[in-house]
């Protein structure tokens, strides 16, 4: 344990390869347990084992689709964007932020499981503790997308000033990169705390407690273990395993893509300058977008606001539209690999 301990100390000295590979070997871990859960749970039961293997796919699948709502892209890329300003290598930013969020999800199914029928109350929808929880849930995400909407934007102008620089035969100034100004001293306090990528489990956590994902897989837990008594609790803990295996896999997978993107604006400063500048622009728009989206929800059910327009912006479904952000970041990322190919005009 000493060791373990002392290596976890000197993880930010490590390769950043090997920290690739203790993230994604996490991640693998969480796969494993789902299935051997899964395999000790179905040994000997009575149930139809194909209906287990069935209900963990479901939930392996809603773990994907959730972790490209619109939400959790923002958060993740903003996030990872700050750490990259500031001459870090977040490895791991994907990875924590879906760990936390996955947390509420398999802390509820293990109360439900262990007969705490006061969380299957929670769950439903329309109950005080419901509302509760959905209004911290989206009052932490809505304001730190805010924050990080705001941070970026900061980075967005400084970047954009340098490319009008640059086109006028300016030399670039690494310091372009990182966001600095009124906004970046404003917001400095504020996101203090956000200093590496582990702390960033905290705000996947808090984002978890809207209860959407954790209704999904609570009541189909509920449901599954009320219609056919003969599912063993082992396979029943498979579901929130899968479901947060599949999460943290993917978000890990978009952590590093976003993370590749915004280190490779610090390579060739001149001709990636454009490039970091677009990112940084989405990347602050889509979390301010989605800030107004959320923010809107919290206000609309907590005043209970009767309204058009915060009525509609709390109705809208973000998990399609974050397939939107992905391919807008990838065609941007891709048009800047194109342009890197082609040679410099001198």
């Amino acid at each position: 344990m000493t060791s373990i301990a002392a290596l976890y100390r000197g993880r930010e000295s490590l390769p950043l390869r090997t920290r690739a590979l203790f993230t994604f070997g996490a991640v693998a871990a969480l796969h494993a347990a789902a299935v051997v859960l899964l395999l000790a749970g179905n040994t000997g039961a009575a149930a139809p084992q194909a209906l287990s293997w069935g209900l963990v796919l479901t939930a392996y699948l809603a773990g994907v689709k959730h972790s490209y709502d619109w939400d959790h892209l923002a958060a993740i890329d903003n996030s990872t964007r700050k750490f990259v300003a500031q001459q870090q290598d977040p490895v791991s930013v994907g990875f924590a932020f879906s760990l936390g969020h996955s947390s509420v999800v398999t802390l509820a199914g293990v109360l439900v499981i262990g007969g705490a029928s006061a969380v299957g109350g929670l769950m439903q929808d329309g109950t005080a503790g419901n509302l509760v929880l959905g209004l911290i849930g989206s009052g932490v995400s809505g304001l730190f997308l805010l924050a990080m909407g705001l941070f970026n934007g900061s980075a967005f102008a400084r970047s954009a000033a340098a490319v009008r620089r640059s086109r006028n035969g300016a030399a670039i100034d690494p310091r372009d990169l990182e966001p600095q100004g009124l906004v970046a001293r404003i917001l400095a306090r504020p996101l203090a705390r956000v200093r590496r990528p582990r702390n960033i489990y905290v705000i996947g956590f808090l984002f978890g407690l809207g209860f959407d994902t954790a209704t999904t897989i609570g009541l189909l837990m509920m449901t599954t273990a009320a219609s056919l008594g003969g599912v063993h609790p082992l396979a029943l803990l498979a579901l929130p395993l899968a479901f947060a295996a599949a999460m943290t896999l993917c978000d890990s997978v978009n952590g590093m893509a976003m993370m590749r993107m915004y280190r490779s604006a610090l390579g060739d400063p001149r001709r990636r300058l454009g490039f970091n500048a677009a990112v940084t622009g989405i990347s602050a728009i889509s979390a301010l977008f989605i800030a107004g989206i959320t923010l809107a929800g919290f206000f609309h059910a907590a005043f209970s606001l009767d309204d058009p327009v915060t009525g509609w912006l709390s109705s809208i479904d973000l998990g399609e539209a974050g397939l939107l952000l992905v391919a807008l970041l990838l065609a941007v990322w891709g048009g800047a690999a194109l342009a890197s190919r082609q040679p410099r005009n001198n």
